[in-house]
């Protein structure tokens, strides 16, 4: 008796040759800004943190008063992003140990093996857990123009709806007036953002799906006609 042969089970395995960035929506990292692969654009910024509980009750009241004083004062979308990572605290245990090794005085030497026995027990207990802020400016594509969106979405020519220039452009003038806005109202809580930069950038993303050191490649700057070119 002889089978008939089903397609499905006859078709030679193929090795899977797609790559991660293939299923992301950003197209390209360039001039410290995220293009997005439906032309839209946006600037990363990453905040320092703020121990509320350690404040007084009037310094929490003041705190969360310019909080709400910033929110209110928003005109525009933002995103606020927590990045939590496990912290590998090897290196610093190999720090206090080169540190015990210069103590001379007994008393301090007993101290810091506690402290360091104190470290490790902690560490076998929980994960020692690190926590980076982030606040994500988004620029549409309909801020690019509807006339133009509409016709560059309906030609689709390239893998982008707009050349990059474009975009890099659109977004330093209409994101960089909102950035400077929050850096304002943030240094009233006693917090300081800066906007991360090409490598930084890419930095990030990459160690979200990948720990190993991501190259960096040159790209050209694009810059606006008041705006100095960096050094």
């Amino acid at each position: 008796m002889i089978l008939p042969k089903i397609p499905f089970l006859s078709t030679p395995d193929k090795p899977l040759t797609s790559t991660t960035q293939e299923h992301l929506p950003i197209a390209d990292i360039t001039n410290d800004v995220v293009i997005y692969k439906d032309g839209g654009a946006a600037l990363v910024m990453e905040s320092t943190s703020l121990n509320f509980g350690l404040l007084s009750e009037k310094e929490q009241a003041a705190v969360i008063a310019a909080y709400a004083a910033m929110i209110n004062s928003l005109t525009f979308s933002i995103q606020i992003v927590v990045l939590t990572q496990r912290k590998d605290v090897s290196s610093y245990l190999s720090f206090l140990d080169e540190e015990a090794k210069k103590l001379t005085q007994p008393i301090l030497a007993k101290l810091m093996q506690g402290y360091k026995s104190f470290i490790m027990e902690s560490v076998k207990k929980k994960n020692v857990l690190g926590k980076r802020f982030f606040v994500v400016l988004y620029l549409s594509p309909l801020e690019l123009g509807v006339g133009k969106s509409v016709a560059a979405l309906a030609k689709r020519e390239g893998p982008l709806p707009f050349t990059k220039s474009y975009v890099i452009k659109k977004a330093k003038i209409t994101l960089y007036p909102r950035r400077d806005h929050l850096i304002r109202q943030a240094g009233r809580l006693g917090i300081k953002f800066k906007q991360l930069g090409t490598a930084d950038l890419i930095a990030l993303y990459h160690s979200v799906y990948n720990p190993e050191h991501p190259a960096v490649k040159k790209e050209p700057e694009v810059t606006l006609e008041h705006e100095q070119p960096k050094q």
